[in-house]
């Protein structure tokens, strides 16, 4: 009995523990993705402003419709008109290949990331922007 109690202590320990981490994974991952989007992205985008430069402010953009930041006036009538709503999965997908994702858009000067370890670092930077 007691061992049985022991065994599902340290279970519960454990989990906890290896929650912790994944927690710390997610910031750092996070982190990293801050500096990628600060060489790749800062020079069109604001992600922590209301503040639109060449492309929109990326601020509050997990939830959003693609095309919608108001006051931005160049979106191309593909990204406006594609239904999309940004998440995890379609920002990745954005940003691997934007004129694959949605043909026509007007973002034509970023090719896209090549490396999956920075696509997923640069939205879950962007992820924990919104998180806040």
């Amino acid at each position: 009995m007691v061992s049985k109690i022991v065994s599902t202590l340290v279970a519960i320990a454990m989990a906890a523990f290896m929650g912790t981490g994944l927690a710390f994974a997610d910031e750092d991952l996070a982190k990293v993705g801050e500096k990628t989007f600060k060489r790749k992205c800062k020079l069109c985008h604001e992600a922590t402003k209301e503040k639109n430069k060449l492309g929109p402010n990326l601020v509050g953009i997990i939830g959003r419709k693609a095309g919608s930041v108001e006051g931005f006036k160049k979106y191309s009538d593909a990204l406006k008109n594609s239904g999309v709503v940004w998440d995890e999965e379609s920002l990745t997908k954005w940003i691997a290949k934007p004129k694959d994702f949605i043909p026509g858009n007007n973002m034509k000067g970023f090719p896209g990331f090549k490396k999956e370890k920075d696509r997923t670092a640069v939205v879950a930077y962007l992820k924990s922007l919104s998180a806040k």
